[in-house]
């Protein structure tokens, strides 16, 4: 599954190659970039793209301007994301890592990411595979608290954080997080979405979790925008 071709469409995904096993731009990732095609990136600011995955997002970003930098702890995502920026003829400097561990004292004027958020059963998140790209613990939130809690950090003074997920994960769980770690924070895009294969699989058991009604057919998607004074 690739994103369409987005030649002079503002705030649309670049076509991009996905490898086996890689996650695939869909309705998060584009809502994502539309959420970054309207905010004013100035030229030359530094990027960062959190759990990269295809590099379509920071390919996207690249096109704005920014020199971006873009991380994922696969292996394959990385050879991936930097195959889709030598196409795309951008700049882009691809490390293999752990969220934002490996950038020492590294700041950026803009964060962006797309990380796993699907609640699953089991909460040890898996280690390798295609799972890895959306499997985020029972609660959905194994990375997203871990980015709540590094954005101050990672963002220079002024810096914008721009992240996607599902409503099932709790939104407001990811507001409260990054006020509480002094940023200003928003939703700033919702959509509702068709299921998809992963939650139809596990329908029953988020309904026996109550984040699911029985007749639910749609999630939403949120991309919560917070700002470091």
């Amino acid at each position: 599954m690739t994103a369409p071709s987005t030649s002079g469409r503002t705030g649309a995904l670049p076509s991009v190659v996905v490898l086996p096993g890689v996650y695939a731009p869909q309705h998060d990732t584009r809502l994502l970039a539309a959420a970054m095609a309207r905010e004013d990136v100035p030229p030359g600011v530094r990027a960062l793209d959190l759990c990269t995955g295809s590099g379509a997002l920071a390919v996207a970003a690249a096109r704005r301007g920014a020199r971006v930098t873009a991380v994922d702890l696969s292996r394959r995502a990385v050879w991936n994301a930097r195959f889709n920026a030598l196409v795309a003829g951008r700049r882009i400097r691809v490390v293999r890592g752990d969220l934002g561990t490996g950038l020492g004292a590294e700041r950026f004027g803009l964060v962006i990411s797309n990380p796993p958020y699907v609640p699953a059963p089991c909460e040890v998140t898996a280690s390798h595979g295609a799972a890895r790209a959306w499997d985020a613990g029972t609660h959905g939130r194994s990375l997203l608290d871990r980015i709540c809690a590094d954005a101050p950090r990672l963002l220079s003074p002024g810096g914008l954080l721009l992240v996607v997920h599902s409503g099932l994960c709790g939104t407001d769980e990811t507001l409260c997080r990054l006020r509480a770690a002094g940023l200003h924070a928003g939703v700033s895009e919702r959509a509702q979405v068709p299921f998809g294969p992963v939650l139809r699989r596990r329908r029953e058991w988020l309904c026996a979790r109550g984040l699911l009604e029985p007749a639910a057919v749609h999630e939403e998607l949120v991309v919560v925008r917070a700002r470091r004074p």
